[in-house]
């Protein structure tokens, strides 16, 4: 029945969407997302420096029933990085180091990468490979890592470089981890303190506050939890699994993550962000400037932030974060004056993140509903379609493989999981509500999951 109720409201948005204002609009879309079990969370959009919609759906804990407010408190995830980015170009203000540093003036332990630059880790071009996998593999799952520990974990088993610095982009936490411990040895603060004392509080973004709940646990006023999938596949409290997992004994790694706020002082730093109250027009440029590799080649990242240029949107800068039950989004389309927030702490198989659909309302325009029509490929339009696909905010890369004469989708860490086809380069997977769309050239694939559509391209 819910299933039904969504599918009539984007038939009324595509035929009838002219009939109702905004703010209704972006309301049925987050609330049919609610009923169906793919949106709980606060929202806020805004327009010409006015908010025209905010609203709480759901609840900040399953177990309790407590609700969400407009008020309420999430942890922001990799969303993060644009604070830690923010924190580099103000001590470069302050003249306590310099982008082109090499990264060993600041971190010795690591003067094995004498090559890597500061710049290198805020537009992750440094070919570092990602922390994770390096701590799950070597570290007491027992025991709270914070960021010397990874750093010391470097320094003794010394990964190779996945690259040459700046010769390739590719999105790795590692580099904003150690951002915040260069933000450390720069400035004689902790990374909480500084953030705090040079972007929070002239900001007032009150509510805002670098937290690790397991490494160092406070008590905070509307503070949500966390929920995943449980086996039933209900909500549940990501603790409920224990220690053995990334979301615990990663808990005391700041830099890459560990901000937490609200919609409403996250609409502060958007706000800000078109002043120089923080740092000078010249270095707020840089950070929202796409990055040139050696090679010449353009990124889509500046510093701590991912940027396009849209044929209708104009200059698009926004951030994705996911991590231990919560997923955020911030998009702000800055020629046209706009920007919507979406924070939720829950990360289920049904979670979506509407930012396609969020775009449409905000110019206009009606939701488009996707046909399918079985069809079968050969084996040879089939291995077209193989590959490794990765998403540049996402450190997760998807595997499109053939078992007998069907793809086969694999996330990074995952389980393969069968693909059916459709007319037009499409393949679903009914059980999990996911679509993938491949591109004609099928050098990139759109997924939807729920109402959340990421882009992969492959590598």
């Amino acid at each position: 029945m819910k299933k039904v109720l969504l599918f009539t409201f984007l038939l009324l948005s595509v035929y009838s969407y002219s009939q109702m204002n905004k703010e209704q609009r972006i309301d049925s879309l987050f609330t049919a997302m609610n009923q169906n079990n793919e949106f709980n969370g606060v929202v806020l959009f805004a327009e010409d420096g006015n908010i025209i919609f905010k609203k709480a759906y759901g609840y900040a804990n399953f177990e309790t029933n407590e609700p969400l407010s407009t008020e309420s408190i999430f942890d922001l995830a990799s969303v993060s990085k644009q604070f830690t980015a923010m924190g580099i170009v103000i001590l470069n203000e302050q003249r306590k180091l310099e982008i082109q540093d090499p990264i060993s003036k600041y971190l010795p332990s690591l003067k094995f990468y004498p090559t890597i630059t500061i710049e290198n880790l805020l537009t992750h071009t440094s070919g570092l490979p990602d922390y994770m996998e390096l701590m799950s593999e070597n570290w007491d799952h027992s025991k709270i890592a914070t960021n010397n520990d990874v750093i010391e974990m470097m320094a003794l088993k010394k990964p190779d470089l996945l690259f040459e610095p700046d010769s390739k982009y590719e999105y790795s936490n590692t580099g904003y981890l150690l951002l915040a411990s260069i933000i450390e040895k720069a400035s004689g603060m902790s990374y909480e303190d500084f953030l705090s004392k040079h972007i929070f509080q002239p900001l007032e973004m009150n509510a805002t506050v670098v937290h690790r709940p397991r490494y160092a646990p406070k008590k905070i006023t509307n503070m949500t939890k966390g929920h995943v999938n449980g086996t039933e596949g209900d909500p549940v409290i990501i603790d409920s699994y224990g220690t053995d997992q990334v979301a615990y004994f990663l808990d005391g790694i700041v830099g890459d993550g560990m901000v937490n706020s609200t919609v409403d002082d996250l609409y502060k730093w958007d706000r800000a962000l078109y002043t120089d109250k923080l740092v000078s027009p010249r270095n707020k440029d840089k950070i929202f400037t796409p990055h040139v590799l050696s090679n010449g080649k353009l990124t889509n990242y500046g510093y701590g932030w991912q940027l396009r240029d849209h044929e209708k949107y104009g200059k698009t800068i926004g951030h994705s974060g996911a991590w231990a039950g919560y997923l955020t989004y911030i998009e702000r389309h800055v020629d046209k004056n706009k920007t919507f927030i979406f924070l939720q702490n829950t990360s289920l198989m049904t979670t979506g993140n509407p930012v396609l659909n969020s775009r449409k309302i905000l110019y206009n325009e009606p939701i488009e509903i996707i046909k399918f029509v079985k069809k079968e490929y050969t084996l040879d339009e089939l291995k077209s379609y193989t590959g490794v696909y990765k998403n540049a905010a996402i450190a997760m890369d998807i595997t499109i493989a053939i078992d007998g004469n069907q793809l086969t989708g694999q996330a990074t860490g995952q389980g393969a999981f069968p693909l059916d086809s459709y007319e037009d380069h499409k393949f679903k997977f009914d059980p999990a509500g996911i679509t993938i769309i491949f591109s004609d050239d099928k050098n990139s694939f759109k997924i939807k999951q729920g109402s959340n559509i990421t882009l992969f391209t492959k590598s």
